[in-house]
């Protein structure tokens, strides 16, 4: 081992105590809080578009505060917490082959989900938001599929990524994806409260358990409602979708609300649906 991985293992194992408890804090506030938004704010179209498209033009109204504001209570904690967790997934053992006991189990879930969702993630921005808003990088991951959710199309630009190739991967990928990032974070409750000594005895554990399984099961109702908000529409919605967007973006910047931007809007695909349609015509 080199001398400066020595000095980072020794340095971790220095701080190990406050890193674990940040890591831990950081997994509830502000990304476990914010997952939780995040999947009520998708699950929202199943209300229609235009609530949909109401809550993003909300998370959009900051401007050009708004990378400041994701970077510092987003992309900062989570790069913070995969790095952390990967760490004490490498350096930490189960037991679950020698002790069939169920926590131990969920320590190798937990890890496994915690893998799981940092591969889902990384694809997962890289899929609808592009990493960086840089014209040249943009240009080049654009044609390839990526980058391609725009917030003040919201509905029609979500629903067409996830059918961007007209497979079922994208849809396949996301609900493997939010499923795992669904029972990190009810799991991780759990072990959080062990971690900062909120129960440490067998019987409360047991409750905290059964309260984490209600957490997990109403968190994995609300991903499923989002995944199926945004891979159930067809082509014909998509468009009256986008119709609706429309007419609620000139709104919208005619208020204030938002301010005109044409790289947060989709082209029209008002061609595409009738060259859907002529198809479904023919095959009828």
């Amino acid at each position: 081992m080199s001398a400066q991985a020595t000095s980072e293992t020794n340095f971790f194992l220095r701080h190990e105590f406050l890193i674990r408890r940040v890591h831990s804090l950081l997994g509830i506030v502000p990304l476990g809080l914010y997952m939780v938004v995040h999947l009520a704010t998708n699950a929202s179209l199943l209300n229609g578009t235009e609530t949909f498209q109401r809550a993003v033009f909300l998370i959009h109204s900051p401007g050009k505060l708004l990378p400041l504001i994701e970077w510092g209570l987003i992309f900062t904690p989570l790069i913070f917490h995969a790095v952390i967790g990967v760490w004490i997934a490498k350096s930490g053992k189960s037991n679950s082959s020698q002790y069939r006991f169920r926590s131990n189990k969920r320590y190798t879930w937990q890890r496994w989900t915690g893998f799981i969702a940092l591969v889902y993630l990384f694809f997962h921005i890289l899929h609808l938001h592009g990493w960086f808003h840089i014209p040249a990088w943009e240009a080049i991951i654009r044609p390839l599929g990526f980058g391609a959710f725009r917030p003040f199309n919201a509905a029609s630009s979500l629903v067409q990524a996830m059918h961007e190739g007209g497979g079922f991967i994208w849809p396949a990928f996301y609900l493997v994806g939010v499923l795992a990032c669904v029972y990190h974070l009810a799991n991780g409750l759990w072990t959080s409260g062990i971690t900062w000594g909120l129960w440490i005895s067998p019987n409360a554990q047991a409750r905290a358990s059964k309260l984490c399984t209600v957490i997990g099961c109403g968190l994995a109702v609300l991903g499923v409602s989002a995944w199926w908000a945004a891979v159930s529409p067809n082509q014909e919605k998509t468009v009256e979708m986008q119709g609706i967007e429309n007419r609620m973006y000139d709104a919208a910047v005619e208020s204030g609300m938002v301010t005109p931007n044409v790289e947060k809007r989709s082209e029209p695909i008002e061609e595409t649906a009738e060259v859907a349609a002529r198809e479904r015509q023919s095959a009828e």
